[in-house]
């Protein structure tokens, strides 16, 4: 990991407004996720819910929120764990995204 990231100690971006698709790939390095068109369009719209509701989506929001807006992407709890290789979706995407972590998350 560059040392030149800040992150705070669960892993997160301290400065949301820094990230960039290169940050993110190297935060999906740590999950051994290489990270495709499909995980970045999903990455940004978790972006979009932050700047729209001014927080970190939980999982059900996020959920709904992805099947809204990439209604062809065929968006499940399942599906994300698939794609992001973890069973902690709502941290994880949002720490790939640059997000700080969902409020009640583990």
């Amino acid at each position: 990991m560059s040392e030149l990231l800040s992150l705070d100690q669960d892993g997160h971006l301290n400065d949301h407004t820094l990230w960039t698709p290169a940050i993110a790939q190297q935060l999906a390095d740590t999950l051994n996720v290489d990270l495709t068109r499909e995980h970045l369009h999903i990455l940004d719209q978790v972006r979009v819910f932050f700047d729209t509701f001014n927080h970190a989506p939980a999982t059900r929001p996020l959920i709904k929120w992805l099947q809204q807006v990439l209604p062809e992407q065929d968006i499940s709890n399942q599906r994300l764990q698939q794609l992001f290789n973890t069973g902690l979706v709502a941290r994880h995407v949002n720490r790939l995204a640059g997000l700080p972590k969902p409020p009640n998350c583990l």
